[in-house]
C-alpha cells in the first residue's frame, strides 16, 4: 500500500522560513517523480515543486524559484520543500503527490497523494 506522508506544516512569520518533509512508502519510488502542490481556500490547488528522484532534476512555479528548495534522501525515501523568505501569499495546505511520468505540472497527472500538512504565514 503507498502512503505519503507528509509533515513540517506550522504558524511562521512572514520572511521566515520552514522544511516540510513528505516521506514515502509502499514501493520503489526511483522512478517516479515527487511533486509538491498547494491549496489556499476558494482557490485551485497549484504546483509548487517536482523532482525526479533518481536523477535530481528539478521544476519550480514561478512564484516559488529562488525562495523554495525541493531535494530528496534516498536513504531515507524522504523528500523536502525547503520554504524560505516566506510570504502571506504562502499559506496554503501543502500536499505531497508522486506520479510514474517524467516531469508534469498538472494535478491530473499525479498517482498517489499525501493527505497535507498545513503552512500559514502571518505578515
Amino acid at each position: 500500500q503507498v502512503q505519503l506522508v507528509e509533515s513540517g506544516g506550522e504558524l511562521v512569520q512572514a520572511g521566515g522560513s520552514l522544511r516540510l518533509s513528505c516521506v514515502a512508502s509502499g514501493r520503489t519510488f526511483t522512478t517516479y517523480t515527487m511533486g509538491w502542490f498547494r491549496q489556499a481556500p476558494g482557490k485551485e490547488r497549484e504546483f509548487v515543486a517536482a523532482i525526479r528522484w533518481s536523477l535530481g532534476y528539478t521544476d519550480y512555479a514561478g512564484s516559488v524559484k529562488g525562495r523554495f528548495t525541493i531535494s530528496r534522501d534516498n536513504t531515507k525515501n524522504t523528500v523536502y520543500l525547503q520554504m524560505n523568505s516566506l510570504k502571506p501569499e504562502d499559506t496554503a495546505e501543502y500536499y505531497c503527490a508522486a506520479t510514474s511520468t517524467w516531469f508534469t505540472r498538472d494535478s491530473r497527472g499525479y498517482d498517489y497523494w499525501g493527505q497535507g500538512t498545513q503552512v500559514t504565514v502571518s505578515s
